[in-house]
């Protein structure tokens, strides 16, 4: 009986809730971003897997090129850059790894670039939840590293990320208009 009068509570505010009418036209629905978020598992397959769990998660917007000249012009060589657009782009490491001889703990971390025309600097930041680049506190760098670029032969239209599997753990790829860069992952 207990349960009977639990469940027809629970039936009665439910059919009360679902009843309360909300103006549609009273809510401030945020418009479609130009640069849409996006979210990248290593291994790729992961998110579609029943068996498979992930090691890496990287969670970036992805701004677009629309004709411009993207580097030294909309990124300037030499400064800090969020990796992608909006909020700026956290990798997290579900375990522990190493990235350019250094190990790095299990954990969400944010990820910037100071690119110029030959290499990029790639700065694993503990600060995460930030805006852009604004914010960048360099005192909570976990691992800088440098990367060759490489041009592409074709222009990239969206800034994209990927992996490709490798025997000891997977290299990072990232390109956009006419550039690319990667690094290695390893996973302990």
């Amino acid at each position: 009986m207990k349960n009977l009068i639990v469940t027809a509570s629970l039936l009665i505010g439910i059919s009360a809730f679902s009843q309360a009418k909300i103006d549609p036209t009273k809510l401030n629905f945020s418009s479609v971003d130009v640069s849409p978020l996006d979210v990248v598992y290593y291994p790729l397959q992961v998110a579609s897997s029943k068996s498979e769990t992930p090691k890496v998660k990287v969670v970036y917007s992805r701004p677009q090129k629309k004709n411009r000249v993207v580097f030294n012009n909309l990124v300037k060589f030499g400064e800090i850059w969020r990796f992608g657009a909006n909020e700026n782009t956290e990798i997290k490491f579900y375990t522990p790894v190493m990235i350019g001889g250094k190990e790095i703990p299990a954990g969400t971390y944010s990820l910037f670039a100071i690119p110029s025309e030959k290499e990029w600097t790639i700065i694993l930041n503990s600060d995460v939840d930030k805006w852009g680049a604004y914010a960048y506190d360099k005192t909570k760098d976990v691992g800088r590293f440098t990367v060759a670029v490489e041009k592409t032969s074709a222009p990239i239209e969206y800034f994209s990320i990927t992996f490709v599997q490798t025997k000891s753990g997977a290299d990072f790829y990232a390109g956009w208009d006419n550039s690319q860069i990667k690094f290695p992952i390893e996973f302990k």
